[in-house]
């Protein structure tokens, strides 16, 4: 916190880089060694005019621009001379707002701009602007909530509830919870996580030194974070076992079954299957039913990885 606060604060305050005036301004300020120790003031009226100004460039240079197919997809340069072009050393002090708002017109100008509609841009994993979004995205940053009880957010925290109760509706299931991952990759990990304690709840204390041989199974057109998670929680991605998919990409429910009476007998300790709707490269959806019938069967989690599409 102390790296962030120094490195984003100071931009309130160095247009005049006069660190004497920030010391008259803030009250019992310690200097050491040429550094105000006890943080920067922040002039709300820059600041306040500093957003005002870098607004109008987001809203001229990306938000109007989204829909003009005449625009560049991307100012594009190779690594190495990209950094000749932008500045990003990191200082002891901040810059003044003129060169802040230079380098926001940099970082749009040398970005991709994602825009379905171009007709130069192609990518699978990404949508046109979302103007309703995007005011929604500028509410929250400004606001800055943490949304971890209602004492501190109390909006937000009933607008999770309420998106959670209509996902849980599209399920079909009258009562349930959930939580909001930032992707699938830390999705897929808790759930591998979350089966692996329903199978031995011990291991929240004991770790995995008293733990069996635990073995999961996914698809071979599974994503990547599946093999990640098993590396991650320390189950080992030698336990992770691939299960054939047919030529359509969807696992073979017969293969899974065979491979868990593989891993029984090798001794080993089945616990957790991974199904997915919609594959990354196929689109693939496997037979949850049929899958589901197996996870039962030798009392399996079953969990499905919606998120990889």
């Amino acid at each position: 916190m102390i790296l962030l606060s120094s490195f984003y604060l100071p931009s309130f305050t160095a247009e005049t880089n006069n660190q004497q005036e920030t010391l008259q301004r803030r009250k019992n300020a310690i200097l050491v060694d040429g550094v105000i120790l006890n943080g920067p003031v922040a002039d709300s009226e820059a600041g306040e005019k500093f957003v005002e100004e870098a607004t109008k460039i987001i809203m001229e240079e990306v938000i109007k621009k989204a829909a003009d197919v005449t625009e560049k997809v991307c100012e594009w340069h190779p690594p190495e001379k990209l950094k000749t072009l932008l500045d990003l050393e990191l200082k002891d002090i901040g810059e003044n707002h003129q060169k802040l708002l230079q380098f926001c017109r940099d970082v749009i100008k040398f970005s991709v701009k994602t825009r379905q509609d171009h007709p130069r841009f192609f990518n699978q994993l990404y949508a046109g602007i979302d103007y309703y979004s995007l005011a929604a995205r500028f509410t929250t940053e400004a606001l800055n909530p943490s949304v971890y009880t209602y004492e501190v957010s109390p909006v937000f925290l009933l607008v999770e509830e309420a998106v959670i109760k209509k996902m849980i509706e599209f399920l079909g299931w009258e009562e349930g919870d959930g939580i909001f991952n930032p992707g699938g990759s830390v999705s897929n990990m808790y759930a591998m996580n979350l089966a692996r304690y329903k199978y031995c709840p011990e291991v929240k204390e004991m770790g995995l030194s008293g733990m069996p041989r635990l073995v999961l199974f996914t698809s071979d057109e599974c994503h990547y974070s599946v093999k990640k998670a098993a590396s991650f929680l320390g189950i080992g991605t030698q336990n992770v076992y691939f299960i054939k998919s047919d030529e359509r990409g969807k696992m073979i429910p017969e293969e899974l079954e065979k491979q868990v009476l593989r891993a029984r007998k090798e001794g080993s300790a089945p616990f957790f299957v991974s199904a997915t709707s919609g594959t990354t490269v196929l689109g693939a959806f496997d037979p949850l039913d049929e899958i589901a019938n197996i996870c039962e069967k030798y009392g399996l989690w079953l969990h499905v990885d919606v998120s990889s599409f």
